[in-house]
């Protein structure tokens, strides 16, 4: 099969560029041609730039001829987009469409039914725009960039591609990663093909099952933001004497130095490469994961199952699904510091059950998030979309 693969890359790398690269290299392993696509935010370095982009984000006719000349030289049979925004922009599906070339979709985000992209501002769950004929709040608030001018020109993009058809009438299926995202698209303002949703998780590599015997700590990973959860994991480590090591780096590290400081159960390591972080997966006793916003799917959830982590995590959208209750993990109260204590102590005074959830978490990766898992799910929605063309 021949496939392009399209990626507009944010200014600093995240989630989506790792899963965009991770399934271009699985599909190229199993022998299909792939060519990659893609436009890249650093390029916007000034205010002429982000102006111009703005603009471009309605439609972008220059991203539309790259798209045709790179049809034309290649032939694919699928285009699959990871992220058109700002650059790529909705222009590359009306160059796909005029080619007859069919589109799939992965929404990472939920920047389609709102400015915001993450349902989240503020410091809270914000979605006011989901089912807004236009996000007015969304654009007074300015909750794209911090940016009213941005927020708007983005709401009018979106809001007009809604209108006149475009997600409809170009695009065959969108690729959404949990339940979750599905029913949050399906009950939303955007107008789709029925079934236009379907459900593929994220994966990662097999790092290999950790220690068999866990240290007594528990291990946080990833940005030091508010969004995160980080003031409640600090709450936490404020009521409950617990050891917890964390890793990561972001506008709250300062609070996190000043934190471990005073409390000498609390290590901070700062910014730590891959391999470090396997290392102290593979020796905890379980991943915390207090983020107090949706999320997507959460790589360092599956990096954590991979290694036979259970994952304690806010019951709050995607990870209220990967992560099972009392099965590959927990669940507490998103925000919820004295809640979280409470399944730490669950932990401490029953520490047989560690070795369940462990066991557990290892076997779920492997029955649904491996490479080779998800290349069969990716291969069928592949084949269901060009049968579904070759039929009409």
């Amino acid at each position: 099969m021949k496939i392009i693969l399209i990626h507009n890359k944010y200014q600093q790398a995240g989630g989506e560029d790792l899963v965009f690269q991770s399934e271009g290299d699985l599909l190229l392993s199993q022998g299909h041609q792939v060519e990659f696509l893609v436009f890249d935010n650093r390029e916007i370095k000034t205010s002429l730039d982000r102006l111009l982009s703005g603009l471009k984000v309605v439609y972008n006719p220059s991203s539309s001829r790259r798209l045709k000349d790179r049809i034309a030289s290649f032939k694919p049979d699928i285009i699959h987009v990871h992220n058109f925004v700002p650059l790529a922009s909705p222009s590359i599906f009306f160059a796909a469409k005029a080619y007859n070339i069919p589109v799939v979709v992965t929404l990472h985000n939920y920047r389609l039914i709102c400015p915001s992209a993450t349902l989240f501002y503020n410091n809270a769950i914000y979605e006011k725009s989901v089912h807004a004929a236009f996000p007015w709040h969304a654009i007074m608030h300015g909750v794209y960039r911090d940016s009213r001018l941005q927020t708007a020109a983005l709401a009018i993009a979106i809001r007009w591609h809604n209108f006149v058809g475009t997600w409809y009438k170009k695009i065959d299926r969108f690729i959404v990663l949990t339940e979750f995202a599905r029913k949050k698209f399906e009950d939303s303002i955007l107008t789709t093909k029925k079934d236009a949703f379907v459900v593929k998780p994220n994966f990662v590599v097999d790092h290999g099952v950790g220690n068999e015997k866990r240290e007594n700590f528990y291990l946080y990973i990833g940005r030091l933001t508010e969004e995160k959860g980080i003031g409640t994991l600090l709450e936490a480590a404020r009521l409950y004497a617990f050891k917890l090591v964390i890793i990561g780096d972001g506008p709250m590290r300062k609070t996190v130095e000043e934190f471990s400081g005073n409390y000498p159960d609390v290590s901070y390591l700062g910014y730590q490469g891959k391999e470090m972080i396997l290392t102290y997966l593979k020796r905890c006793r379980a991943l915390l994961f207090p983020s107090t916003w949706y999320e997507g799917f959460p790589m360092t959830i599956l990096e954590a199952f991979s290694t036979g982590t259970p994952v304690i995590a806010s019951r709050l959208g995607s990870m209220a699904e990967i992560v099972r209750h009392e099965i590959n993990g927990l669940h507490f109260g998103a925000g919820d510091a004295q809640d979280l204590v409470s399944k730490l102590q669950w932990m401490d005074h029953k520490p047989e059950m560690g070795d369940i959830l462990s066991r557990n978490a290892r076997d779920i990766y492997v029955k649904h998030y491996t490479p080779e898992i998800n290349y069969n799910l990716l291969i069928d929605i592949y084949a269901q979309v060009l049968q579904e063309r070759k039929n009409t």
